[in-house]
């Protein structure tokens, strides 16, 4: 199956074609620039760099969230304006279950970890056994309750992400044998990453229905609502 993968969940570019489980190409940047430019482009040079039509394409995975909005609307709203047009399946997965798959590791608890500003970090747990498994949902923590979680929990663990690093010493403090990746490669999520996830804990979208998973209010929603009616309908799509 011919699959086209995306995440622009975060500083990270990261663009994949697979078929049948083998890599055909991938492009991938780790420096924030604009995705609203970039993207298209970039998937147009992927796809021609290997004499793909759109037509032949027969799948498309793209991360879902958390990380940056603008990215995330970015990354989902070209892959469900794909989707609809070549009539194919959209599935989405977890920004960081792609960055928990990074790691690898049997018996330890895995926590992919994104900055999410104010001592506040979007993360999860998970496991590999040997499929990557969450433990504990993705949210927005503060700081201090994951790693209380974590300690109450008592089990290895691995922190993996650019971010990790704004937050070592907090880690220390709390859990002093915790490890962290060092490799900068392992650092970033990878749109080959998001295609294996996307076999074990990825989901099925309704093109028309489908929203990132952002996790967390934007800070002109809260405000908003705070002189308005919260709302089924998503504040993004309402605007």
């Amino acid at each position: 199956m011919k699959t086209l993968a995306i995440d622009t969940s975060n500083q990270t570019m990261a663009l994949a074609l697979m078929e049948d489980g083998n890599l055909i190409a991938q492009l991938q940047t780790t420096v924030n620039k604009n995705h609203s430019r970039s993207l298209l482009p970039a998937i147009d040079f992927l796809m021609h760099s290997v004499q793909w039509q759109p037509k032949d394409l027969e799948r498309i995975v793209v991360a879902k969230g958390p990380g940056s909005y603008t990215g995330l609307r970015i990354g989902v709203t070209t892959a469900k304006t794909l989707a609809q047009t070549l009539k194919i399946p959209l599935h989405s997965v977890s920004s960081l279950a792609i960055l928990a798959l990074n790691v690898g590791q049997e018996h330890e608890l895995i926590v992919p970890l994104m900055n999410a500003r104010r001592n506040n970090v979007y993360s999860g747990v998970y496991q590999q056994n040997p499929e990557l498994t969450s433990i504990l949902s993705d949210r927005h923590f503060a700081l201090p309750e994951l790693l209380e979680w974590l300690k109450q929990d008592g089990r290895p663990v691995v922190f993996v992400g650019k971010d990790v690093e704004l937050f070592q010493s907090a880690i220390n403090e709390t859990l002093p044998n915790a490890r962290w990746v060092t490799d900068e490669s392992m650092q970033y999520p990878s749109a080959i990453k998001a295609i294996e996830v996307s076999q074990t804990l990825g989901t099925v979208e309704d093109v028309a229905t489908f929203v990132p998973s952002y996790l967390k209010k934007v800070e002109a929603e809260e405000k908003w609502l705070e002189t308005h009616q919260e709302s089924s309908e998503p504040y993004v799509e309402k605007l």
